[in-house]
């Protein structure tokens, strides 16, 4: 039975990298909250991972109203096949094709992406015809004649083998996923990509939802990664900028392209505020099908942590998240290093998993003990949110990308005023968006990304004023409980998966 004549099982396909139920954390959390929060309606999950050993444990309890988990890592997609043995016979333009839409440094056509993509979804290109055929070889090759700046062969091959490879193996690994009636990606990048190759199949309705613009962040993390082969001269270089390793390049454009084929896919195309919805537009969104809904937290859960808090200002400053290098947790601990020069009785938190970035975790322990803050700054690690917060003095967020992030909500909700760096919403969300909202006042203060003496000054301005301190508590609970409650998140995404339901 084929896909179009399969009765879907699940009214929601959720298309999910590297999150839930997996990874805790901003994303996973508001999956888990909109799984929960919409128990009319059922889901299924298709997964997709990097390596298998890193997700051994799942975070999070999966509600009854999912129906279905498929889960796809990439590092099976060059350990699929044995590629010895008589080359397989392939097609020599569809090959080419998919150089030139994913790797040719002159923009692709969008009919070329389409073709591409019907082609995939059909099953006209496979796993196979990448890895085994002497068509795949030659398009290669040709590419790397043509194209390519770095003068190494070896580097070219397994970096584009090592895209191209994934992509055809998820098409693949997505014949195992029993029908639903609409599409949700929660990022372009490959679930995005998933998503534009099942619409092909399900001839359904493709929503897309971007919390951070992953373009930029996978561009934030190739420029900081040591895992590229390059060139001896090129590793001098780590700017994406003019004059970047060719490699880093291929990569950038890669994931640029599939970012615009999902973009062209996507029904709706949705973000958290505006400045990630001109972002969007701006990499190519169409704006007709783009919109903007915000995060909302469930109040009623923080009556109890609002309640619970001393009176007074706690000498407590408490960063909460994954200890990676996106949310700078350096420029966290050499701002509390001025803190605590200047203010001795203060201590800081560091709060949230360590277990994604092992050798970024231990250079911010000896940060810490270099910096002298061994007994004053602790890393608590992973920590029911609504014991901590009611203990803080402030929250602070020292991200260098960030989209809306829930954790400023949630500190709001149990009355702890804000320091953040001046990333995503973060400085709508604290001095306010529109002049309705402006006029609630500041709750908390926004500094300049990776500046620990602005940070530190900051947060010593709002520990040291009780005034300053308790406005900007005021504040904070006006505007989440005005503009970011759950119920009315709940209500558009409920509408937006109403309609598209209907037109499937």
């Amino acid at each position: 039975m084929s896909h179009k004549e399969e009765a879907p099982i699940a009214d929601i396909c959720l298309l999910l990298e590297g999150t839930w139920p997996y990874v805790r954390g901003g994303v996973s959390s508001w999956i888990h909250q909109m799984i929960l929060g919409l128990p009319e309606l059922t889901f299924s999950v298709m997964f997709i991972g990097g390596q298998r050993s890193a997700y051994a444990e799942r975070r999070y309890q999966v509600p009854p109203n999912v129906l279905h988990i498929e889960e796809v890592f990439l590092e099976d997609a060059t350990h699929t096949t044995d590629s010895r043995g008589t080359p397989r016979e392939a097609d020599l333009q569809q090959l080419q094709d998919l150089y030139r839409f994913l790797h040719h440094p002159d923009a692709p056509e969008p009919a070329l992406g389409e073709n591409l993509l019907e082609c995939i979804a059909q099953g006209r290109l496979t796993l196979d015809d990448v890895l085994r055929s002497r068509a795949s070889w030659e398009a290669l090759s040709e590419g790397y004649r043509l194209h390519c700046a770095d003068p190494s062969f070896i580097n070219y091959f397994w970096t584009l083998r090592s895209m191209q490879s994934p992509l055809l193996m998820l098409a693949e690994s997505s014949l195992r996923m029993p029908r639903a009636r609409v599409l949700h990606s929660i990022s372009t990048g490959y679930a995005g990509l998933l998503g534009c190759i099942l619409k092909q199949r399900w001839n359904c309705t493709y929503l897309l939802s971007e919390h951070g613009i992953y373009t930029k962040e996978r561009k934030i993390d190739l420029a900081q990664a040591s895992w590229i082969a390059e060139s001896s001269g090129q590793a001098l270089n780590r700017s994406l900028d003019a004059g970047s390793g060719y490699i880093r390049t291929l990569w950038v454009r890669f994931f640029e392209r599939i970012g615009q084929l999902t973009y062209n896919s996507a029904d709706n195309i949705i973000s958290l505020y505006d400045g990630n919805r001109q972002r969007q537009i701006k990499d190519g969104a169409d704006s007709v099908r783009t919109q903007v809904i915000p995060n909302g937290i469930d109040l009623p859960q923080w009556t109890s942590a609002l309640e619970s808090r001393a009176p007074g200002i706690a000498p407590v400053v408490g960063l909460i998240g994954r200890v990676v290098p996106i949310k700078d947790v350096k420029t966290f601990l050499r701002a509390m290093r001025g803190v605590i020069s200047a203010m001795p009785e203060a201590e800081g938190w560091i709060v949230g998993p360590e277990e994604e970035d092992p050798e970024y975790v231990s250079e911010c322990r000896s940060l810490m003990a270099s910096l002298g803050l061994e007994g004053k700054v602790h890393f608590l690690g992973f920590q029911r949110i609504q014991d901590i917060l009611p203990k803080l003095g402030l929250m602070v967020l020292t991200s260098i990308s960030e989209a809306q992030p829930l954790v400023i909500l949630e500190a709001w909700a149990a009355g702890t005023p804000v320091v953040s760096s001046d990333v995503g919403s973060c400085r709508e969300m604290i001095e306010g968006g529109s002049p309705e909202d402006r006029d609630l006042g500041l709750a908390g203060k926004v500094v300049a990304i990776a500046d620990p003496q602005a940070t530190s000054v900051a947060i010593l301005e709002l520990l040291r004023s009780p005034q300053r301190w308790q406005a900007a508590q005021a504040s904070g609970l006006l505007r989440v409980n005005r503009y970011y409650t759950e119920a009315l998140m709940l209500q558009r995404y409920r509408d937006l998966y109403q309609a598209a339901m209907e037109n499937s």
